[in-house]
Protein backbone atom coordinates (compact mmCIF):
# COMPACT_ATOMS: atom_id res chain seq x y z
CA UNK A 1 0.00 0.00 0.00
CA UNK A 2 1.28 3.36 -0.85
CA UNK A 3 -0.66 5.94 0.92
CA UNK A 4 -4.06 6.92 2.88
CA UNK A 5 -6.24 8.06 -1.19
CA UNK A 6 -8.97 8.97 0.60
CA UNK A 7 -11.32 8.92 3.58
CA UNK A 8 -15.07 8.37 2.79
CA UNK A 9 -17.57 10.23 4.64
CA UNK A 10 -20.87 9.46 4.13
CA UNK A 11 -23.87 12.38 3.86
CA UNK A 12 -27.23 12.48 3.42
CA UNK A 13 -27.21 15.81 1.35
CA UNK A 14 -24.35 16.19 -1.04
CA UNK A 15 -24.65 19.91 -1.80
CA UNK A 16 -25.63 21.18 2.28
CA UNK A 17 -22.44 18.76 2.36
CA UNK A 18 -20.16 19.93 0.20
CA UNK A 19 -21.04 23.67 1.85
CA UNK A 20 -20.08 22.37 5.41
CA UNK A 21 -16.67 20.96 3.77
CA UNK A 22 -16.29 24.20 1.85
CA UNK A 23 -16.70 26.50 5.05
CA UNK A 24 -15.02 24.05 6.99
CA UNK A 25 -11.54 23.57 4.30
CA UNK A 26 -11.81 27.20 2.63
CA UNK A 27 -12.10 25.77 -1.26
CA UNK A 28 -14.30 23.85 -3.03
CA UNK A 29 -14.50 20.36 -4.23
CA UNK A 30 -12.20 19.65 -7.42
CA UNK A 31 -14.63 16.88 -8.45
CA UNK A 32 -18.19 15.94 -8.75
CA UNK A 33 -19.61 12.66 -9.62
CA UNK A 34 -22.19 10.19 -10.04
CA UNK A 35 -21.23 6.39 -9.79
CA UNK A 36 -24.28 4.35 -11.03
CA UNK A 37 -23.08 1.05 -10.20
CA UNK A 38 -22.99 1.95 -6.23
CA UNK A 39 -25.99 4.15 -6.44
CA UNK A 40 -23.83 6.91 -5.24
CA UNK A 41 -23.24 10.81 -5.68
CA UNK A 42 -19.25 11.91 -4.66
CA UNK A 43 -17.97 14.58 -4.31
CA UNK A 44 -13.83 14.78 -3.33
CA UNK A 45 -11.80 17.91 -2.02
CA UNK A 46 -7.81 17.19 -1.60
CA UNK A 47 -6.15 17.39 1.55
CA UNK A 48 -2.41 17.49 0.86
CA UNK A 49 -1.99 14.50 -1.29
CA UNK A 50 -5.45 12.07 0.36
CA UNK A 51 -8.23 13.62 -0.42
CA UNK A 52 -11.50 13.57 1.53
CA UNK A 53 -14.67 11.79 -0.52
CA UNK A 54 -18.18 13.09 0.41
CA UNK A 55 -20.61 10.48 -0.32
CA UNK A 56 -24.44 10.55 -1.01
CA UNK A 57 -26.67 7.97 -1.94
CA UNK A 58 -28.36 8.09 -5.10
CA UNK A 59 -31.32 5.92 -4.21
CA UNK A 60 -32.60 4.04 -1.29
CA UNK A 61 -31.15 0.60 -2.00
CA UNK A 62 -27.39 2.13 -2.47
CA UNK A 63 -25.09 0.46 0.34
CA UNK A 64 -24.44 4.48 1.20
CA UNK A 65 -28.40 5.04 2.33
CA UNK A 66 -28.25 1.71 4.22
CA UNK A 67 -25.21 2.88 6.14
CA UNK A 68 -26.97 5.95 6.67
CA UNK A 69 -29.77 4.48 7.98
CA UNK A 70 -28.00 2.17 10.71
CA UNK A 71 -25.23 4.57 11.65
CA UNK A 72 -26.41 7.55 10.75
CA UNK A 73 -23.74 10.45 8.61
CA UNK A 74 -20.15 9.80 8.90
CA UNK A 75 -16.96 8.24 8.50
CA UNK A 76 -18.02 5.21 5.64
CA UNK A 77 -14.88 4.08 4.51
CA UNK A 78 -11.06 4.14 4.29
CA UNK A 79 -9.02 4.20 1.34
CA UNK A 80 -5.28 3.26 0.64
CA UNK A 81 -3.52 3.98 -2.65
CA UNK A 82 -1.67 1.04 -4.24
CA UNK A 83 0.13 0.30 -7.35
CA UNK A 84 -1.37 -3.22 -8.09
CA UNK A 85 -4.59 -4.05 -7.00
CA UNK A 86 -4.51 -7.57 -8.07
CA UNK A 87 -1.90 -8.22 -6.26
CA UNK A 88 -2.39 -6.28 -3.13
CA UNK A 89 -6.30 -8.39 -3.04
CA UNK A 90 -3.64 -11.89 -3.42
CA UNK A 91 -1.69 -10.33 -0.41
CA UNK A 92 -4.60 -9.86 1.11
CA UNK A 93 -6.38 -13.03 1.29
CA UNK A 94 -3.65 -15.19 2.10
CA UNK A 95 -2.86 -13.13 5.19
CA UNK A 96 -6.42 -14.02 6.04
CA UNK A 97 -8.88 -10.57 5.03
CA UNK A 98 -12.20 -10.34 3.85
CA UNK A 99 -12.76 -9.49 0.51
CA UNK A 100 -15.68 -8.01 -0.60
CA UNK A 101 -15.52 -7.87 -4.26
CA UNK A 102 -12.56 -9.96 -5.65
CA UNK A 103 -12.53 -8.45 -9.33
CA UNK A 104 -11.83 -4.78 -9.17
CA UNK A 105 -14.53 -2.84 -10.63
CA UNK A 106 -14.82 0.79 -12.08
CA UNK A 107 -15.20 3.17 -9.04
CA UNK A 108 -15.07 7.54 -9.06
CA UNK A 109 -12.23 9.71 -9.29
CA UNK A 110 -10.77 7.21 -12.37
CA UNK A 111 -9.68 4.38 -10.02
CA UNK A 112 -10.20 0.64 -10.33
CA UNK A 113 -11.89 -0.07 -6.37
CA UNK A 114 -12.19 -3.31 -4.34
CA UNK A 115 -13.12 -3.94 -0.47
CA UNK A 116 -12.19 -5.23 2.33
CA UNK A 117 -15.06 -6.07 4.37
CA UNK A 118 -14.86 -4.43 8.12
CA UNK A 119 -15.33 -7.67 9.86
CA UNK A 120 -11.53 -8.53 8.94
CA UNK A 121 -10.07 -5.04 9.37
CA UNK A 122 -11.37 -4.00 13.08
CA UNK A 123 -15.06 -2.71 11.77
CA UNK A 124 -13.44 -0.68 9.34
CA UNK A 125 -14.25 -0.86 5.84
CA UNK A 126 -10.95 -0.60 3.92
CA UNK A 127 -10.84 0.62 0.08
CA UNK A 128 -7.91 -0.49 -2.32
CA UNK A 129 -7.69 1.86 -5.29
CA UNK A 130 -5.77 1.93 -8.17
CA UNK A 131 -5.04 4.68 -10.85
CA UNK A 132 -6.65 3.74 -14.04
CA UNK A 133 -4.14 4.06 -16.85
Amino acid sequence: MQKIEHIGIAVKDIESANNTYEKLLGYEPYKQEEVDSEGVITSFFTMGESKIELLAATNPDSPIAKFIEKKGEGIHHIAFAVADIHAEVDRLKAEGFQIINEEPRKGADNKLVVFVHPKSSNGVLVELCQEIE
